[in-house]
């Protein structure tokens, strides 16, 4: 049982804020902003050194969505970078085993779980395409500028305090797999242990230093048109998966207007398309038409929100598809507020944990299992299919008051990243609270067919979500994770403020300039 009480308080300023759920990224971005930078130029620093700090969430290796708002005009924009299924991909590849119970949660497994882990569950990956076109549009630093904050964190090397060791312990027998990702993540076979090492302990990361400084010279290109790409096609063919060059070649990202919505009095900027966007619109209707308000009790508001997410899942599963559900620990979401108010929300995941568990030869960089995400079941919204773009679980948001941007806010978790971000806005307009108490507030999670409540909420919460709902309690620990991991950054009369995940121990929002006063 636990007997302590974790609690993070909101970071404050008149400058701009980075948050994000490992604090040497958000360092990274921040100094970006001290430097003069905007918001798109902190967002991808951030996530580049992400993919190096944290390489078992995201990176290069895996793909993504972000939304742009501009601080002065309003102005919204979407990025598409996620990954996309080979184009000679054969659905007969992947049979089934085993039967489907009917129950829209669950779908059968594919034999030897090649859509799960492996060579065979690669897809094409687009984060390297996203950055660099949103660096284009937005921002103002170049790719080469872009990518130097990574490369010294890869030339520092993995540092192995005892979060990473967990990690590695938690994922050691799938890595132990696959040949390269055995050598740069375990000793002989097995995890790092802390206990073993020193404070100052780093694992080399002189494979991805290379590979970093190529991209830095050659362009974000040349991780598909050039050497980098064709070597990336010989090694994936050689394990087996169905990816080639010309999958790297016609690869890119996809800017759109986003889907927006309505809620409380606020415009909704969501990514349309494939991802949780859609599907949070939805349970935002059902919430609009329910009594929740201020006075609404606690135990009151988990139903409300656990009636809703739970309906708007069965329309996501039944008529958009399948989107797997991915380990709670995955992915990494960043979000940004610049001086001026602009705003950047970014996501970008491997999937799994360390994605397909294959680290490329040479390369340094894990690859993402974006396979898991189309239902593997023929004949559905969200089948298998050669080229195709698979239905995405995250959720990435742009919240506008007045016409311009309020809130930037997204998480990291799979199927449990949409439930947690309704839960955070709904505090926010319909219960009242402050950005702090939102996030600090314990939370439930209806992706699953037994909704999970925090057991800090108290028992009246628990049991009026067993009125209609099997219920298991859990906390909120580091590991297992049982609830998306966000951050968000708000924005109210000229001055900013940011929050972090509560119980997640690298998650921090940094300031990008001075300290306020000074």
């Amino acid at each position: 049982m636990q007997t302590f009480t974790v609690h993070k308080p909101a970071i404050h300023s008149r400058h701009g804020l980075v948050a994000a759920q490992n604090r040497h990224a958000a360092e990274a971005g921040a100094a970006v902003l001290a430097r003069g930078g905007n918001a798109m130029d902190a967002a991808i620093v951030t996530a580049l050194v992400l993919s190096v700090v944290e390489p078992w969430l995201s990176g290069i290796g895996g793909g993504g969505f972000l939304l742009h708002a501009d601080g002065q005009t309003g102005a919204v924009d979407t990025l598409d970078f996620n990954v996309l299924a080979p184009r000679g991909l054969n659905p007969a590849d992947y049979p089934l085993v085993g039967g489907n119970d009917g129950d829209w949660f669950n779908w059968p497994a594919v034999q030897d779980n090649r859509n799960v882990s492996g060579y065979g569950s690669i897809c094409v990956p687009g984060a390297i395409a996203g950055f660099a076109s949103a660096l284009e549009k937005y921002g103002t630093l170049s790719w080469a500028d872009a990518l130097q904050p990574a490369i010294e964190h890869a030339t520092q090397g993995l540092e192995l305090d005892w979060f990473t060791c967990l990690t590695l312990a938690i994922d050691a027998a799938g890595l132990a797999q696959d040949p390269a990702s055995a050598a740069l993540f375990l000793d002989e076979g097995r995890a790092p242990r802390a206990s073993d090492r020193t404070p100052a302990a780093r694992r080399p990361l002189p494979d991805t230093v290379r590979l970093l400084k190529r991209l830095a010279q050659g362009g974000a290109r040349e991780f598909y048109e050039g050497d980098t790409a064709r070597t990336l096609a010989r090694d994936l063919e050689a394990g087996g998966s169905a990816l080639r060059f010309d999958d790297f070649a016609n690869y890119q990202p996809v800017w759109a207007p986003p889907l927006v919505g309505h809620y409380r009095g606020h415009q909704v900027q969501a990514m349309p398309g494939l991802s949780g966007g859609p599907t949070f619109l939805e349970a935002c209707a059902a919430l609009t038409a329910s009594a929740l308000g201020p006075a609404t009790s606690n135990a009151e508001a988990a139903l409300i929100h656990a009636t809703a997410i739970r309906a708007a899942y069965e329309q996501r599963l039944t008529k958009m598809g399948h989107a797997a559900t991915a380990d709670a620990g995955c992915t990494s979401h960043v979000s940004v507020v610049d001086a001026s108010g602009s705003m950047v929300s970014l996501t970008n995941t491997l999937l799994s944990r360390f994605g397909a568990k294959v680290v490329m030869p040479g390369a340094g960089f894990l690859m993402n299992n974006g396979m898991m995400w189309f239902d593997p079941r023929p004949g559905q919204p969200n089948s298998m299919a050669a080229g195709a773009k698979p239905l995405a679980n995250m959720c990435p948001l742009i919240l506008q008051r007045d016409g311009r941007p309020w809130l930037a806010i997204g998480a990291a978790g799979g199927r449990t990243i949409f439930p947690t971000v309704l839960q955070l806005v709904s505090g926010l307009l319909d219960r009242g609270l402050s950005l702090e108490d939102a996030f600090n507030a314990p939370r439930l999670d209806a992706s699953t067919a037994t909704i999970k409540v925090d057991q800090r909420a108290g028992p009246e919460v628990a049991a009026a979500v067993a009125s209609r709902f099997p219920v298991e309690l859990v906390q909120d620990t580091v590991y297992p994770v049982h609830f998306a991991i966000p951050s968000a950054v708000l924005r109210e009369a000229g001055r900013n403020q940011g929050m972090a995940h509560a119980t997640s121990p690298w998650a921090a929002v940094v300031v990008g300039g001075l300290a306020d006063g000074a």
